[in-house]
């Protein structure tokens, strides 16, 4: 599976919004399969670029199997770049925003060795015949609930339904209003093959509420 953490008989978890150094330290010591930062200024989540590497040093340093994530929207590709230490790089690239299909095999092509992730924010049916259109220039596609004022780390949730005996031709994550009390519900209506979670472990943005990640974690790997 293109989705590097992740085998036929695990599923991979995602913690994103990490703002901290110390707590990027305590969640990569809890076998979590990715780490994200938000490196989109509007976000509250935002984290600087020098302080990102910091963070993604920490987590490489804690683990070299954890895929370090950075999220970022409708960013000109030419303004892209990352230090030439490999510690403080993302592994993925994560695309929150509105970016073609073009945008993505333009990336990927300037990047060959970082994973490409396409989110998409569904609100109807409909949303999901754009992202057939996607599935051969990406490693995996991450599904997030619809808001008209955010991107992303709203706590609000997909509508399940549209999600049902749903498959994909890559992998896929599933974002959006995740914690511990929604995972026995959603797997036992999908198989995603990622969880992907923010806003609903935080004490407040960016900061995340170490117990509540824990749990998720334990109820994830109980359930699956």
């Amino acid at each position: 599976m293109v989705i590097k953490s992740t085998s036929k008989k695990s599923i991979l978890i995602k913690i994103c919004g990490i703002t901290k150094i110390s707590q990027a330290k305590a969640i990569s010591q809890l076998k979590v399969d990715a780490i994200g930062v938000i490196g989109v200024e509007s976000s509250p989540r935002f984290v600087p670029k020098e302080k990102c590497q910091k963070i993604f040093e920490e987590v490489e340093k804690n683990s070299s199997n954890i895929e370090r994530v950075l999220v970022i929207a409708n960013k000109e590709i030419k303004k892209i770049d990352f230090s030439s230490n490999e510690s403080s790089s993302p592994t993925v690239i994560q695309l929150h925003g509105n970016e073609s299909v073009d945008y993505c095999h333009k990336l990927k092509i300037k990047f060959p060795e970082i994973f490409i992730w396409k989110a998409f924010r569904l609100k109807s049916i409909l949303d999901l015949r754009e992202i057939r259109r996607y599935e051969n220039f990406v490693d995996a596609i991450l599904l997030d609930a619809w808001d008209n004022k955010s991107l992303g780390g709203t706590g609000k949730r997909i509508p399940i339904e549209l999600l049902v005996n749903r498959t994909f031709n890559t992998p896929w994550i599933l974002a959006g209003g995740i914690s511990y009390e929604t995972i026995p519900e959603i797997f036992s209506k999908i198989k995603p093959d990622g969880i992907d979670a923010s806003s609903l472990l935080e004490t407040s943005p960016g900061i995340k509420d170490i117990a509540k990640v824990k749990s998720l974690i334990r109820v994830i790997k109980e359930d699956h």
